[in-house]
């Protein structure tokens, strides 16, 4: 049973975390959403993560600011550094869209958040399947982390509470999500996927997140609302 609990909610955004937070939402949880103003370049996704938060109900929605560009090295940090347009999805290879330590430091402060509401569950949109490579969306680093949380936190040494990473969706395809995302209600419209959108930002459509979001979208059969 999983109705009256409370969970934190990672939420880009984008179609994969708005279908987490509509899962976490259907499940009963209390949901708690957790978005991140990184210094990145697609900063028009958090107008789109405020509207997914309140569409799908969260009782409240935070914005922590953390300004990776300070570190750089990815190109949704670094004005420097190009957007890859137009790359094959079987490409060998971390692209220059991973930023640095990405997922560990949101998770990280899902779990301060976690252990201030008392809860015991944290949602993240990771996908395993049809992604970009990043190794911070990988089924062992997310056991790893869950490990660590409960070995980090005052409420896991004294027994209190025991973390739980929920990673709903790591083994589905894009299609997998979008039709799950569907079949929950999501409003696909509010989200935005790309990482290079023009000043208007309207989404880019080449890039790899626009890539996979499109593949998504056809072979589900469904029409995307936020195509460019």
């Amino acid at each position: 049973m999983t109705a009256g609990r409370t969970a934190v909610c990672l939420l880009s955004g984008g179609l994969d975390s708005a279908t987490c937070l509509a899962l976490a939402r259907r499940d009963g949880y209390a949901c708690f959403a957790l978005s991140f103003d990184y210094g990145q370049r697609h900063r028009v996704e958090l107008d789109a993560a405020r509207r997914v938060a309140l569409a799908l109900g969260a009782e409240r929605h935070v914005i922590a600011s953390i300004d990776l560009r300070m570190f750089g090295q990815s190109a949704l940090t670094d004005d420097a550094i190009a957007v890859p347009k137009g790359r094959a999805l079987n490409n060998a290879g971390i692209p220059v869209t991973y930023v640095p330590a990405r997922n560990t430091i949101f998770l990280s402060f899902a779990l301060a958040w976690a252990e201030v509401l008392g809860a015991s569950d944290i949602f993240i949109g990771v996908n395993a399947l049809d992604y970009s490579g990043y190794p911070d969306c990988r089924p062992e680093f997310i056991e790893s982390f869950e490990r660590m949380a409960n070995l980090a936190t005052k409420a896991g040494v004294e027994g209190a509470t025991r973390i739980k990473i929920h990673t709903p969706l790591i083994s589905l395809s894009k299609a997998g999500i979008v039709r799950l995302g569907s079949e929950l209600g999501v409003d696909f419209a509010l989200t935005h996927s790309c990482y290079d959108p023009d000043p208007a930002g309207r989404a880019c459509g080449a890039c790899d997140s626009c890539v996979l979001r499109r593949k998504g979208f056809e072979e589900a059969g469904f029409p995307d609302p936020a195509a460019p």
